[in-house]
């Protein structure tokens, strides 16, 4: 352990990659490197009003390509010659159709330009209708529920319906594809040299959580439940997979070519993928019983359990429990907001109307100048917004709002729900709305806490970690004081990444596991938000009426779909 053996957390997020060099015998932060998806940058291949989020493989490979050469580009000279692995972690579930090389079809001809022959981004909702499909099926097809290890319930989010959604809209797409691949497993092919896409290894966590992978179906849902739902999904599971991998095993040796274009060894391991919030849980130290919460635009929300402890408990609702997705041998189980930072993003753009539209035509000032005052203002308004929701006494103001911008995925995922606000008045000013706004999204990650404790798994403790996490201090105070728990929040900038580091480091054989890599590398914790008892009694009241302006707008949402 005395020589220094450096490894590559590389974690694709929604809107960007980053490299993190890491010290694999002490932890330390070498350098990193961020690089933001030009084409997402620009919009292409998107459709908000239809819920369609889609990226070009592109964007991934060059920002593989730049993040890894520009933080060896920081680094010590010799840095490059230390690094042993590379662990990648991805959104998800976010698939694409592939040849029978493993290559997506938009970099083959025909397809390039072609947004159901790209990557299908995990909040790409076009797929409600086929997740009620599967749903449906899964309860009256007269065999096994396949849903009951994903909390009974499956997700437009997820693999499955997203397959057959693109199946059903793009006739050349289902045809030309000889398999389909999520993210977290394209990159470690790619870099593997990987051309037989029979031989692409997969990622448990991807599998059990998003696919309805299990060990107890012999892999995945039957051949007989697929061509039942939809003759298009016939011979499908053929082209997939039956066996999974976990995070810290090596899936092989970095191929010449990208060692080469890299500047790397030719020696390097690189390790199976994995999801952001399963590495992130990893890299923000997660233990037993303890919740960790990434909160970017989304949030996860993770839990690990002995396997011998749960035993035989479902967990209605959840994302997934499965064996090994996280910590191996250890359950882990999944949940999550699918709209958190997005929604305070949403709030800011919403206010952000009168100067793109209306001050850039003024004829008072000049376009420049227009310009700047809005990106000026893109910078202040939350900063602004937060300083006076700080003021405020949340006993003030009547106003509750639901987080569901972006529908809900935990518990019970239903992506037809949409947000509400009421209780607005002629009082209700921006910064009141503002902090309805973060309560709903603490509200949110209440409901997932008490989904967890009230089926048996119970939540000793709450790790944050992510950009709100280390960003706003203020909703990590209101979100211990509904939460009535303390918050630790982890001290890496780059939780993820740093997972992904750790399981780097068992795959190329540095740690012996995951556990011993965490206590090596973990970097503590910088911060505890301690819960404010005073505020107890009208947060509780605010969340009563959260839950019951939830159960309406559900039950406006159920009337509209009869």
């Amino acid at each position: 352990m005395s020589e220094q053996n450096y490894v590559i957390g590389l974690d694709y997020g929604s809107d960007s990659v980053r490299s993190l060099i890491v010290d694999a015998t002490n932890g330390n932060e070498i350098a990193s490197a961020v690089f933001y998806y030009p084409r997402w940058k620009e919009g292409k291949y998107c459709n908000a009003a239809v819920q369609q989020f889609r990226q070009h493989p592109l964007d991934y490979i060059e920002g593989l390509e730049f993040t890894i050469k520009e933080a060896l580009g920081k680094a010590p000279a010799g840095t490059a010659r230390k690094i042993k692995g590379i662990s990648v972690d991805t959104t998800g579930s976010t698939p694409v159709a592939v040849n029978a090389q493993g290559r997506p079809l938009a970099l083959t001809p025909g397809f390039e330009e072609n947004p159901n022959a790209m990557f299908v981004l995990w909040k790409d909702h076009t797929a409600i209708k086929e997740a009620d499909q599967i749903n449906h099926r899964a309860r009256t097809w007269g065999g096994v529920d396949y849903t009951k290890f994903v909390g009974g319930v499956y997700s437009s989010e997820w693999f499955w319906a997203k397959i057959l959604h693109v199946m059903r809209e793009d006739a050349r797409v289902a045809e030309a594809a000889a398999s389909w691949v999520e993210h977290c497993d394209w990159i470690p092919a790619l870099l593997t040299g990987q051309t037989d896409v029979t031989k692409v290894k997969r990622s448990r966590c991807a599998a059990g959580h998003k696919a309805m992978w299990h060990e107890s179906f012999n892999g995945l849902p039957s051949e007989e439940f697929w061509a039942g739902l939809d003759p298009l999904l016939k011979g499908v599971r053929a082209k997939l997979y039956s066996e999974t991998t976990t995070c810290e095993k090596s899936v092989g040796i970095i191929s010449k070519e990208w060692a080469g274009k890299l500047g790397l060894p030719e020696n390097v391991e690189i390790a199976a993928g994995s999801f952001d919030a399963h590495l992130g849980a990893i890299g923000s130290q997660i233990e037993a019983y303890h919740m960790s919460k990434v909160m970017g635009t989304s949030t996860c929300d993770m839990v690990v359990a002995p396997m011998d402890e749960v035993g035989d408990t479902l967990v209605g609702g959840i994302c997934g429990q499965v064996d090994g997705s996280i910590i191996p041998h250890m359950m882990g189980l999944e949940a999550g907001q699918s709209s958190f930072g997005d929604l305070y993003a949403w709030f800011r753009n919403m206010l952000l109307w009168p100067l793109e539209k209306v001050i850039s035509q003024s004829t008072i000032i000049d376009k420049a100048t227009a310009k700047k005052l809005r990106d000026e203002a893109y910078e202040m308004i939350i900063p602004a917004l937060t300083k006076e929701a700080e003021a405020l006494d949340p006993a003030s103001t009547k106003i509750v709002s639901l987080d569901w911008l972006n529908g809900r995925r935990t518990p019970f995922a239903n992506q037809k729900l949409t947000a509400s606000i009421t209780g607005l008045h002629l009082g209700a000013d921006a910064p009141r709305i503002f902090l309805s706004l973060v309560q709903a999204t603490a509200f949110g990650a209440r409901r997932i806490l008490e989904q967890f404790e009230k089926q048996g798994i119970p939540v000793k403790g709450v790790i944050g970690l992510g950009g709100v996490s280390k960003k706003s201090p203020f909703i990590m105070q209101v979100m211990a004081d509904v939460l009535q728990r303390p918050i630790r929040i982890a001290r890496s900038e780059q939780a993820c990444a740093l997972g992904a580091a750790m399981a780097a480091s068992v795959a190329a054989g540095i740690h012996p596991n995951i556990t011993r890599a965490q206590n090596v590398m973990g970097g503590g914790f910088e911060k505890e938000y301690q819960p404010d008892s005073s505020k107890k009694a009208v947060y509780d009241e605010l969340y009563k009426a959260y839950n019951e302006l939830g159960a309406f707008m559900e039950k406006q949402v159920e009337g509209d779909a009869r």
